[in-house]
């Protein structure tokens, strides 16, 4: 069994997303960079406010998510943040969290990094925690800001925003974790030096020998060990680098538009990176019914994949709107020049 499942079952207990409300649209990076703003797959990008970093947006992720959960912070054993823009090299982001929205000190607090799929990563691990039997509840984050050196393509998708989950108990989840699978691999395909500002990508490398293999393995494998298909799932979401890669897979695995629309935000505020997934299953948790089927599948450089699927509780509709939806934060625009844009990120041609 190569299939990761706990001896508790666990769940989803509340969700919560939140992106930064400007937005600069690709079209305008392109006209500053190669003068002409034609032909951009990615239509905008969200990119924090000048107080805004992975640690505010984590906070305010955090309430909606405790909001849906329906109990108090101090019910949390545990604060786990999946990020590659900590704020600090050496201070961790989740314990700044933990007190900003009121958990006990009882509790493990911790940084997890592994490129875009940190915030994925932290659901695992909390799987299995939770599934232990170590812990009733914890919070879960995959939250980035936007990371492009100036005039390379990844400023064009590099994005800010991301989603949190806190897990418990299946009995009381709005949506169960039925199962999950991680593969991972040395692949260099992006990488970021501890004193590099802006993170390196081997270009075309990081398309087949990093995301679609990985990402293909991955959920190959966990199609196979659960014995189901794209046709046993009402939606799907996939880590999303840009708009044509997940729409990519999706489809080499048979799923339809219909499938994986809900979940596909990386056309309208780009690449969320540690919260790109999670943002998309948020997406389709605001939507979905009861006994819906979700897979997801994240991926994150250097390289690995973490899939999972849910199982959505006729609990879904009783809690869903007791904090702002997905939609909601994607709708929230305010658009700003690419100027301001750099000067308030403190941006600069190396």
């Amino acid at each position: 069994m190569k299939l990761l499942i706990p001896d508790r079952p666990v769940g989803i207990i509340g969700y919560g997303a939140y992106i930064p409300r400007y937005r600069i649209p690709a079209a305008e990076i392109a006209r500053v960079w190669h003068g002409s703003g034609e032909g951009t797959p990615i239509r905008e990008k969200s990119v924090p406010g000048i107080d805004e970093d992975t640690i505010t947006m984590s906070i305010e992720a955090a309430r909606n998510a405790l909001s849906r959960a329906g109990i108090e912070a101090e019910a949390l054993r545990a604060v786990w943040i999946g990020s590659e823009s900590h704020p600090y090299a050496v201070k961790p982001s989740g314990t700044v969290v933990a007190e900003a929205i009121g958990a006990s000190h009882s509790i493990s607090a911790a940084d997890f990094e592994f490129a875009c799929k940190g915030g994925s990563e932290a659901v695992v691990a909390g799987i299995g925690f939770v599934g232990s039997g170590m812990a009733d509840y914890m919070l879960a984050i995959g939250m980035d800001t936007a990371q492009g050196r100036p005039g390379d393509v990844l400023e064009y998708t590099a994005a800010a925003g991301g989603a949190a989950v806190v897990l418990g108990p299946a009995d009381k989840a709005l949506a169960t974790i039925d199962a999950a699978y991680s593969y991972v691999s040395d692949t260099p395909d992006f990488w970021r030096r501890q004193t590099e500002s802006y993170p390196k990508h081997g270009q075309r490398f990081t398309g087949e020998p990093a995301y679609f293999h990985h990402i293909g393995s991955s959920v190959e494998t966990f199609l196979a060990e659960t014995k189901t298909s794209a046709k046993d799932y009402q939606y799907a979401v996939f880590h999303q680098p840009n708009a044509k890669f997940p729409q990519k897979i999706a489809r080499d695995f048979g799923f339809t538009k219909e499938q994986y629309a809900t979940g596909l935000l990386s056309p309208f505020i780009g690449n969320t990176y540690s919260g790109a997934v999670l943002l998309g299953v948020s997406a389709v948790l605001d939507i979905a019914k009861p006994g819906d089927r979700i897979l997801a599948a994240a991926f994150g450089s250097g390289a690995g994949t973490d899939t999972f699927s849910l199982t959505v509780t006729d609990l879904i509709e009783e809690r869903r709107n007791l904090a702002p939806a997905t939609k909601t934060y994607v709708d929230r625009r305010t658009e700003i020049d690419y100027a301001l844009y750099a000067r308030q990120r403190g941006k600069y041609v190396l």
